[in-house]
């Protein structure tokens, strides 16, 4: 089995109250094997990154858990509002989607991020687990929303439902013009809230985080966040706008990932 001993991903206090049953973790780019601008955990299929860096990255995630890399469930992520529910093996298929939930122990449930949001859900009385991927596009077209409904189809229920955020870019570090602010009001006005001063005139900084919070709560979940913020901490988490701000060619993914163990 591949070598699991170099990873060290964060967990989540509220979520930790189910290791028993359901094992988490936030990855970070600690304990990979790809190199350069990817240096570290990269499992991001999309990326450019040496095609046997990623998938010896992927099996030392799935090894943690003790499964086999083809035990861990990735979809193709698109920014979208949609959810994959895995009903008994993975089929080792990545549709298009942003989030999946299963009552199936032994499949690893994967989101891939570089700023985004990962949430990761647990219903451990019931047995169902799922893991969303939410940037701006995703949290605000209802990916938390529906992965809690998903869930629920699945046997669990709201009040017994934990989920955390885990790292993901901060307030301080995402700046966004007016006209991204401007289709949130449309949506809600009370949206202006998680929108705060910028330095630079027709600019914001917008508070993901505290959006994804809201929305989960108002769901009727209990949530927490990490409160990392990816950008803030290069030698850690990848970053796609940090990337972006550098001028770099491309830039590695993070995982987290959640499995009901088996007895």
């Amino acid at each position: 089995m591949p070598d699991k001993t170099l990873l060290r991903p964060l967990q989540s206090p509220l979520l930790s109250a189910a290791q028993a049953q359901i094992r988490h973790g936030f990855f970070t780019r600690q304990g990979g094997v790809s190199e350069g601008i990817y240096e570290g955990l990269n499992v991001g299929l999309g990326s450019e990154d040496a095609r046997e860096n990623v998938e010896e990255n992927r099996a030392r995630v799935a090894a943690w858990f003790d499964r086999d890399v083809e035990s861990l469930a990735t979809v193709h992520q698109v920014h979208s509002p949609d959810v994959r529910i895995i009903e008994g093996a993975y089929d080792g298929q990545r549709p298009k989607a942003d989030a999946m939930v299963t009552a199936t122990p032994g499949t690893v449930l994967g989101v891939l991020t570089a700023d985004c949001g990962p949430i990761l859900f647990a219903d451990a009385e019931n047995g169902v687990i799922g893991a969303a991927h939410a940037g701006w596009r995703g949290a605000l077209t209802g990916v938390l929303e529906n992965t809690i409904d998903a869930m629920v189809a699945l046997g669990a229920r709201h009040d017994t439902i934990r989920a955390c955020l885990g790292p993901s870019i901060s307030l301080a570090n995402y700046e966004v013009g007016e006209d991204f602010l401007a289709r949130f009001l449309e949506t809600d006005q009370g949206y202006a809230r998680f929108f705060h001063p910028a330095k630079r005139a027709g600019h914001r900084m917008f508070d993901l985080p505290a959006l994804t919070l809201s929305r989960l709560k108002a769901a009727g979940i209990e949530a927490e966040n990490l409160a990392i913020c990816t950008y803030a901490e290069p030698e850690r988490f990848y970053s796609y706008r940090r990337t972006t701000h550098a001028n770099e060619p491309d830039y590695g993914r993070q995982i987290s990932a959640i499995a009901l163990m088996e007895d």
